[in-house]
């Protein structure tokens, strides 16, 4: 085995290292927001009335699909996830507050 030499190896820069780390962190969030905006939105915009509906029901119901289709219940929830009720927010009050950001997204 040979010796190592620590006069031929490049120094260690901490922060290069946060640095790239930062880029990378900032890079995914980036493309997050402008693929939930341009893609997964619209989706949503194709009937929000009908996604404020299977909303309600997801939150209420215990078995909102039955034994039927699971999808646009899953589709609601990604919505729950994107636009996440506060603490302590009454039902109806969520449900407006996501009127109104579907309102927003959908002009």
């Amino acid at each position: 085995m040979e010796p190592i030499d620590l006069e031929n190896n490049p120094p260690f820069r901490p922060l290069q290292l946060v640095l790239i780390v930062l880029a990378i962190i900032l890079g995914i969030s980036w493309m997050a927001q402008w693929y939930g905006s341009r893609v997964i939105m619209p989706r949503y915009c194709e009937d929000p009335a009908r996604t404020l509906t299977d909303v309600h029901r997801l939150l209420t119901e215990e078995r909102p699909a039955g034994d039927g289709d699971r999808k646009p219940f899953i589709i609601a929830a990604r919505l729950t996830f994107l636009v996440p009720r506060e603490s302590n927010e009454p039902l109806e009050t969520y449900l407006d507050r996501l009127q109104r950001h579907l309102d927003r997204q959908c002009r």
